[in-house]
């Protein structure tokens, strides 16, 4: 089947529907290819290595976010401006650069992502569009059980026939589930597809929690007045990836040997089979029967929402009400790890 991604509406909802309808009935319908990456070495040069970085990891091009460290040791991330210290200009750390009137954001471009990849700055990306969409969904496990999470959830991916790359983090002590799109979509949807997965992962694995998971990205549904959305560290970084971090890994956490066949063999997730997955993940309940947080401020995202019991003020007419349908059992999460690794000095762009 070709992608469908730019159908009009009620055509890609009927797709959606006759697949759902096939997988009802146990019909294969996926073409399935596989790639050894472990024995298909990779031949793309400098330029072909950038323009696939950039064509799974897409997010917004007109800025991004890059890592600094203090003199003290703290670290974190902001955005890439023109005017960074600039005497005269720049009046960090008084005014913060949110609130400054001369910030100038730097656009995305091939010499940022190489000079990423070859150690000379660490850059994330921002996966939530200006038109609240994204191209990619990542899942950040990053506590003590991390590995054993990690795992389970892309063991979820693989049943239910969606493509997932794993990658351990820069810290080394967590891990990234990233899940490609072909073209991009709603980030209600992609985060939809998300609360889904872990839901299953949740049911699958009869746990009532995954601890180490933290959040999804894009971590919102729409991007927040005045600001950018949450920002992911991108991977492949020169110095972490010379000490075997921020780099993918097989269903084992083995680290490929050539990361760059590795990412080439990736292939996207259609549009038309998010709707199909999340029914599938869910017991074929409708979509918004999936328990779903939408803000990032649960703390205790998987156990279920508790209401606090509110007295009514007036009569209340008698409603007959049916019965309920069981909802999924997970949702989203909240806090994001720092990410730790050494900062970035020139080099080569990594052959694997």
């Amino acid at each position: 089947m070709t992608d469908d991604g730019d159908l009009p509406p009620d055509l890609r909802a009927e797709n959606a529907r006759l697949v759902a309808l096939l997988e009802s009935h146990g019909i294969e319908w996926r073409r399935t290819a596989t790639v050894d990456v472990q024995h298909t070495p990779s031949a793309l040069n400098t330029d072909q290595k950038v323009a696939l970085f950039r064509r799974l990891f897409r997010g917004r091009t007109d800025l991004y976010p890059v890592r600094w460290e203090s003199k003290a040791g703290k670290t974190g991330y902001a955005p890439a401006c023109a005017n960074e210290w600039r005497a005269g200009i720049c009046e960090k750390p008084r005014i913060k650069c949110s609130d400054c009137g001369h910030r100038s954001l730097i656009a995305l471009t091939d010499r940022t992502i190489f000079d990423h990849l070859a150690g000379r700055h660490t850059t994330g990306v921002y996966p939530l569009l200006t038109d609240d969409t994204c191209n990619f969904l990542a899942v950040d496990f990053d506590d003590a059980e991390w590995r054993e999470d990690a795992k389970g959830f892309a063991k979820s991916c693989r049943e239910l026939g969606v493509p997932v790359a794993l990658e351990v983090s820069r810290s080394g002590e967590g891990a990234h589930a990233w899940v490609f799109f072909s073209t991009s979509v709603a980030a209600r949807d992609a985060r939809r597809l998300g609360t889904a997965l872990i839901s299953f992962t949740c049911a699958r694995t009869r746990q009532l929690k995954l601890t180490s998971y933290d959040r999804l990205f894009p971590s919102q549904d729409t991007l927040p007045k005045g600001g950018f959305g949450n920002l992911i560290a991108l991977p492949l970084q020169k110095q972490p990836r010379e000490q075997g971090r921020s780099v993918f890994v097989d269903d084992a956490l083995q680290a490929f040997p050539d990361q760059w066949a590795y990412l080439a063999s990736i292939e996207p997730m259609a549009p038309r089979d998010i709707e199909p997955t999340i029914l599938r993940a869910t017991g074929r309940s409708h979509p918004l029967d999936v328990t779903f947080v939408a803000d990032e401020d649960s703390l205790e995202p998987w156990k279920p929402r508790s209401f606090a019991t509110q007295r009514l003020a007036g009569p209340i007419a008698r409603v007959r009400y049916g019965d309920a349908g069981q909802s999924g059992l997970c949702s989203e999460g909240t806090t994001a790890a720092t990410a730790r690794e050494p900062t970035g000095a020139p080099g080569r762009l990594p052959e694997s």
